[in-house]
């Protein structure tokens, strides 16, 4: 059975034209190994800036995100919150699994529905090697793209307006 498509094809042609801007490549994204001192990744995402990067293993297979906020649970107690809770810990040992993620040629529906929860969304290769990641925020410059150029573009007639939207209409 075929899926139904709620993306028109004129929409999503728009919408991928700024498609080579979707992916930051993985050279370019902070991420860390699942083996790494849990203290390595709260350095890491301090420096960079962002509450959650990617968790790879030795292969660069991607196997979760670690975020602050993971890091920082571990980190309080009753008392408060101290660096000696987290002392022996892994990025294994907080770090959120079974995340999803897509392939670079995935369907463009998929990658919205995705990222209406999430900052970024991982891209893997059909090894499910860490490829990079495809931003809110590209997507977004994409879809205000589609805001400026569809009327431009094209003559746009709404269905309600018109009397019978299906038949064609023929003027002599």
């Amino acid at each position: 059975m075929e899926a139904v498509r709620l993306i028109g094809p004129t929409v999503e042609k728009i919408l991928l034209e700024n498609q080579e801007n979707f992916l930051v490549p993985a050279e370019n994204v902070a991420s860390v190994f699942y083996n790494h001192p849990l203290s390595h990744a709260l350095l890491v995402l301090s420096k960079v800036g962002y509450s959650k990067i990617p968790v790879l293993d030795s292969e660069d297979h991607l196997v979760g995100l670690i975020s602050l906020s993971n890091i920082v649970e571990k980190m309080m107690d009753l008392t408060g919150f101290s660096m000696d809770n987290i002392d022996g810990l892994t990025v294994a040992d907080v770090m959120e699994v079974n995340v999803a993620c897509i392939k670079a040629d995935g369907d463009l529906e998929d990658m919205l529905h995705h990222l209406v929860d999430q900052a970024f969304l991982p891209i893997v290769d059909e090894d499910k090697v860490f490829v990079g990641i495809m931003t809110r925020k590209e997507i977004l410059k994409s879809v205000n793209h589609l805001a400026h150029e569809l009327e431009r573009r094209y003559l746009l007639i709404s269905k309600e307006e018109t009397p019978n939207p299906t038949e064609t209409l023929h003027v002599v």
